[in-house]
């Protein structure tokens, strides 16, 4: 009878440790997006924010490289966020607005536009990337069934160590240093490059067999405008500054859905002499993305729109807010100086570059 009650004991026991180190060894194996591809720590980093945005902005590259909310904010003090991450697709995007709504209510959304092209999603790193650092709600759960792709489990984004089991030959020292801690990597959600590898040109796009958006993404887009008029949020449809993958056509698709829904198309591509853009310097690989200067730019053109047309409020007068921005600006300006000697040293970004993946 002793005995019986000792293996019980024990086994009661050795519960929370087995638990405890499937933990410790999901934590372990998750990729950490710390240098290199850090897009994938975009999604978490929004759960760290102390102040409250007036502007959220969603979508994929074309948001997330080419908006700098830090220089909004110095210019017009708008305080936005970037809810973006790599091939963020725009069912995601919807998932991700609704998230949002759980914690603030922004006067205005901006929707890039560029992932209407996609009507499902097109690959399982993308998903990763995008839903793993989404906290647990309906929305959540209700993103990772609109996304996964063929092969994909529920289950594994619930445990993810089903999906990273085999990770061990691929850990790096990155992954030992962030087991429960991560580095703040974007700033609001903008990925900062200071390089310059001027636009020489793209090569010749394929005709278009069918202009039109596919079913789902046009449904979710209707999601996003009524969840939006729901919550009396002013939606502004936007597309960056870039030529690049992009077709007149759908460009004509969206002005006709905006003018429809009597949506603002805040075409970017349209303003390009009046930001005086210029891709022999802004862009750092070659026209598909804007550089720091570039962002700048397309960010100042940005917040006087936003000013000029919505009441904003001005949080530079907001002394608890501008006491966190400042800390903003500054590690903004760490990370631009330590790029710009790193590319002064090298000739190229080392540990801020798209190969130094941990």
């Amino acid at each position: 009878m002793q005995r019986s009650k000792l293996r019980i004991i024990t086994g009661i026991a050795l519960v929370p440790i087995t638990l405890g180190i499937l933990y410790v060894a999901q934590r372990l194996l998750v990729p950490k997006y710390q240098k290199g591809v850090i897009e994938g720590s975009f999604t978490e980093e929004y759960y760290r924010e102390e102040v409250p945005h007036e502007v959220l902005i969603f979508g994929d590259c074309d948001a997330y490289e080419n908006i700098d909310p830090i220089a909004m904010y110095e210019e017009y003090g708008i305080s936005s966020y970037i809810r973006g991450s790599g091939e963020q697709y725009i069912f995601q995007s919807y998932y991700l607005l609704e998230d949002a709504l759980r914690y603030e209510t922004p006067k205005v959304v901006i929707l890039s536009v560029h992932s209407l092209q996609f009507d499902h999603a097109r690959n399982e790193s993308y998903n990763r990337m995008t839903l793993d650092g989404m906290r647990w709600s309906t929305s959540k759960a209700d993103a990772i069934n609109a996304s996964m792709t063929e092969g994909e489990t529920f289950l594994s984004y619930v445990f993810p160590i089903l999906r990273f089991h085999d990770r061990w030959s691929e850990l790096t020292k990155a992954d030992l240093e962030h087991i429960f801690t991560k580095d703040i990597t974007s700033h609001n959600g903008y990925y900062m490059r200071c390089d310059t590898v001027p636009y020489t040109g793209f090569p010749p796009q394929t005709p278009l067999i069918d202009p039109s958006f596919g079913d789902n993404a046009m449904a979710y887009l209707d999601k996003i405008y009524e969840l939006c008029r729901a919550n009396g949020i002013e939606l502004i449809l936007y597309r960056a500054p870039i030529d690049y993958g992009w077709y007149d056509e759908w460009d004509a698709n969206v002005e006709e859905y905006a003018a429809a829904k009597g949506l603002v198309y805040l075409n970017l591509c349209d303003h390009k002499d009046e930001m005086g853009l210029d891709m022999s310097v802004d862009t750092y690989d070659g026209g598909i993305h804007l550089n720091l200067n570039g962002a700048y730019k397309a960010s100042v053109f940005i917040g006087e729109y936003l000013t000029a047309n919505y009441d904003l409020t001005d949080f530079r007068n907001v002394p608890e807010v501008a006491s966190v921005y400042d800390s903003k600006i500054e590690f903004h300006e760490s990370m631009r100086n330590d790029q710009l000697r790193e590319i002064k040293e090298y000739g190229e970004l080392i540990n801020y570059g798209a190969n130094a993946i941990e």
